[in-house]
């Protein structure tokens, strides 16, 4: 071979070699890799640390709160990503909505129960469309709790309750679509107003144009005082307005963000030391539209639960808006009874002075 000729080959091999160096060097390292997976990690956490600065327009904070903790679920599907990737700055960026989260509801996840207690309370959306309201009183009687509040009594079911509580519940009252059955002596019951907005904004039009036509809406929530043995205990039965998804005005709480007020100004009125608030609030203690009733009371299933005691719905719990909120009590235990045929699940606690 002559020179000339292995002089172009080496070049040839020089230039090969360059060639491939720079696609070494314009590879991105471990920390630049995955920066798009580093910012959604960011924003989940901050979404997690701030929510209660996200704005409520069109009812999107309350949407993202009754949620919130699904919104865990993101972190692990993160990670995968940011493995796959070899991101060293992604993983590095989910420390934060991971410790957000840990610190919002890593307690749900331990054991609060103790044992003992001075009274068991069970609250429980049966449902109007309820189909075995028998079964489901009898199922609920088994329960052993000293207070039952029903919600969502039907003039058609409310009958069948009552002959089938009976035995177990010498005491009962019902105010429209709301009942409270106790084994201890009731007095001073009255409705409670929370109806203000109850309705859609189709509904509240016409409410406007035609007063004259609108029907007058049972109550939703009863105020009773129970005779304890150590005392008198005031209770509240709530069933608090819906919460719907408009076709164009999104995530509407009117409705509910109402009633929630209302209810909190008249436990802010109670007189009486000793309080408990039973009911389907359609909200979790994360939303703010209940803050006036979670910053005066204390919620059993935060205190003294086992999880996070999803109510609804049945069939896959996914949030608990189905509440027992305390004051002057303590929570000793909080729990979740097995489906009934409705479309919330009941839940208990013991509660102890």
């Amino acid at each position: 071979m002559g020179e000339p000729e292995a002089h172009e080959r080496g070049r040839d091999r020089a230039e090969a070699g360059t060639d491939k160096a720079p696609d070494t060097e314009r590879r991105p390292g471990p920390w630049r890799r995955g920066l798009v997976l580093a910012v959604c990690a960011l924003l989940l956490g901050l979404l997690l640390l701030l929510h209660d600065h996200l704005t409520d327009r069109a009812g999107l904070g309350s949407l993202v709160e009754t949620f919130l903790p699904w919104c865990g679920l993101f972190v692990p599907v993160l990670l995968a990503a940011a493995l796959w990737r070899r991101s060293a700055s992604a993983v590095v960026a989910l420390l934060l909505p991971a410790f957000a989260w840990v610190s919002l509801f890593g307690g749900l996840l331990l054991d609060k129960s103790e044992a003992g207690g001075d009274l068991t309370v069970v609250t429980h959306n049966v449902a109007a469309e309820n189909t075995d309201p028998a079964g489901t009183a009898r199922q609920l009687a088994r329960s052993g709790a000293d207070l039952l509040a029903l919600e969502e009594l039907s003039d058609e079911a409310r009958g069948t309750y009552e002959k089938e509580l009976a035995q177990a519940y010498p005491h009962h009252t019902v105010q429209g679509t709301v009942g409270l059955w106790s084994k201890l002596p009731l007095s001073d019951t009255r409705p409670v107003d929370v109806l203000r907005g109850n309705v859609g904004p189709a509904a509240q039009k016409r409410q406007r144009e035609h007063p004259e036509q609108v029907p007058v809406d049972p109550p939703r929530a009863l105020r009773t005082t129970v005779a304890t043995k150590k005392g008198p205990l005031a209770v509240y039965v709530a069933h608090l307005g819906s919460v719907r998804v408009m076709p164009r005005g999104g995530f509407w709480t009117q409705s509910r963000d109402a009633g929630a007020t209302k209810l909190a100004q008249a436990v802010a009125d109670e007189q009486l030391e000793r309080v408990v608030v039973l009911g389907d609030l359609n909200g979790t203690t994360d939303d703010r539209a209940l803050s006036g009733l979670t910053s005066r009371l204390t919620s059993a299933q935060a205190d003294a639960g086992d999880g996070f005691g999803f109510s609804w719905p049945a069939a896959f719990p996914m949030a608990r808006i189905d509440q027992i909120l305390v004051r002057g009590l303590d929570p000793k235990s909080a729990w979740v009874l097995p489906e009934t045929g409705s479309d919330h699940l009941p839940v208990g606690a013991r509660l102890s002075w």
